[in-house]
């Protein structure tokens, strides 16, 4: 029992005595803790017033810097407000002075203009007394005098620009002449074409008269045969070993004409022969047109065109005009009008191209109505060839006025093509009805004594009688005759006007 006690006793004097060596142990803990927080706390406290005292030094400074800023614009803005005012005011003593120099200036005008008010009337005075006496010396008015005066200068002036515009005129004329001679003389060279007149094969030459009868045929069935697949009339007549043949069209006329000559070669002339051989030669025809549409084309150097266009400038081929072939002289005109805009600097492409087909539309003239050129600008027009180049097939019989430099090329092409010696046939009551025509519009002016036809048409020259036509009245009846002829006449290429005034003093020695 006593050590029990004994025993809860040390257990209860041990528990007491680690209760207070803990309690020790925490307090010591707790007064650690609050030595480190104290120490933390004026750690905190000295930066807060050192950075105090930075932000407070900082602030200063920035003060001190901007106060000095300030103070510095302000004394540049007082110095530019000072030259400011002294330019004013050097400005404002500028204006005083000029002021004062124009006020002066008006006072000066003023004097001069009263004096200058003075001699005004003054020499007004001296004029009018001055006029006064030329009238009584000349014994004419003012206006009489200045009526006299303005008709002598008139005629001066009048006869000194009559010379001035004929010696321009002449000028120009004999340059252009030169010019226009060179560039038509180089294009002809250039274009060295044949002379040679075709003309259309409408007659058949037939190796005997019993082959009229075979033609015919029994109750004339192969004749009927033959025009009826052909399209075209044989005229068989009493001329020796020959058959007409006649018919509008140029193609169907040349198509007849192989058929009939493979028919004669042939021997075998019926009906259902006829067909056949009027087919085949149709083929062949068709075939050269095509073949001479693209030969002219090629040597035209015009390329690119619609087969159906080529083909009817193949029919060209047997159409003629006064004589002359149609496709021969497109391609003449087709030369001469690019070698002339090779010249003059025009567009050699299109001159080319239009010169080719100008007349294009007389391979269909037979079968619409119209003037050629206007029917041809219509059918290019269906293969939608370029205005630039419809117009000079349009404009070059001028029924369409000119409007490019290749139209009027064209134009002049064509005329040197067509007036070329040779190249067209004229009857001779043609021939002498234009001389006389132009004979008689030359004696239909007055003071015109005689006129002669020179060279083919081509020249006129005019006798004048000198007591009615002066020097000056000379140059101005040319020009009338020159306009008349343009006017009233039709005629290839171009007539010189000639007018002669002379002179004559005759006596006799006796």
């Amino acid at each position: 029992m006593d050590n029990f006690i004994a025993i809860a006793l040390a257990a209860v004097i041990s528990g007491v005595v680690a209760f207070a060596a803990g309690y020790f142990v925490k307090r010591k803990a707790g007064e650690e803790a609050l030595r480190l927080a104290q120490a933390d706390a004026e750690r905190i406290l000295e930066e807060a017033r050192t950075t105090q005292k930075e932000l407070v030094l900082e602030a200063k400074e920035e003060a001190v810097r901007t106060k000095s800023a300030a103070e510095q614009d302000a004394r540049e803005r007082r110095a530019e407000v000072q030259r400011r005012e002294q330019r004013l005011q050097q400005k404002e003593e500028s204006f005083e002075k000029k002021n004062e120099a124009i006020e002066r200036r008006d006072r000066n005008l003023g004097k001069k203009e009263a004096e200058m008010q003075a001699a005004y009337e003054d020499a007004e005075r001296v004029k009018g007394e001055h006029v006064r006496e030329l009238e009584r010396i000349s014994g004419l008015t003012t206006q009489q005098a200045h009526l006299q005066l303005m008709a002598t200068v008139e005629e001066q002036a009048r006869q000194e620009a009559s010379k001035l515009v004929r010696e321009i005129e002449s000028q120009t004329k004999e340059e252009a002449a030169r010019r226009a001679r060179w560039i038509v003389a180089q294009a002809i060279q250039r274009c060295a074409a044949d002379v040679v007149v075709e003309s259309t094969q409408s007659i058949v030459a037939i190796p005997s008269e019993e082959t009229k009868g075979r033609i015919i045929g029994k109750e004339g069935r192969n004749i009927r045969a033959i025009e009826q697949a052909t399209g075209v009339d044989l005229i068989i007549d009493d001329t020796p070993e020959a058959v007409v043949l006649s018919s509008f069209d140029p193609v169907r006329r040349e198509v007849a004409r192989v058929a009939l000559l493979k028919l004669i070669a042939d021997g075998r002339i019926h009906p259902t022969r006829v067909e056949e051989v009027v087919a085949r030669a149709r083929q062949e025809i068709e075939q050269q047109l095509r073949e001479e549409g693209e030969k002219a084309a090629y040597e035209a150097g015009v390329h690119g065109l619609h087969g159906e266009l080529v083909h009817t400038i193949g029919r060209l081929k047997f159409r003629f005009s006064y004589g002359q072939n149609v496709l021969q002289h497109s391609l003449e005109v087709s030369f001469l009008a690019a070698a002339m805009a090779a010249e003059v600097g025009a567009d050699v492409n299109i001159c080319k191209r239009a010169g080719l087909l100008h007349d294009i539309g007389k391979a269909v003239d037979h079968e619409v109505d119209g003037p050629h050129a206007l029917i041809g600008a219509d059918l290019l027009k269906k293969f939608n060839i370029p205005q630039r180049i419809i117009h000079p097939v349009q404009a070059h019989h001028f029924e369409v006025e000119p409007q490019t430099v290749e139209a009027f090329l064209v134009a002049a092409a064509d005329a040197i093509s067509a007036a070329r010696p040779g190249a067209r046939r004229e009857s001779v009551d043609n021939y002498i009805k234009r001389i006389e025509a132009l004979e008689d519009v030359a004696l239909g002016f007055r003071g015109v004594e005689r006129a002669f036809a020179l060279q083919a048409g081509r020249e006129i020259r005019i006798l004048v009688r000198p007591e009615q036509v002066d020097e000056h009245a000379a140059w101005q009846l040319n020009r009338d005759i020159v306009k008349r002829i343009e006017d009233t006449l039709d005629y290839p290429g171009q007539i010189k006007v000639t007018v002669i005034r002379e002179t004559r003093v005759v006596d006799y020695a006796k």
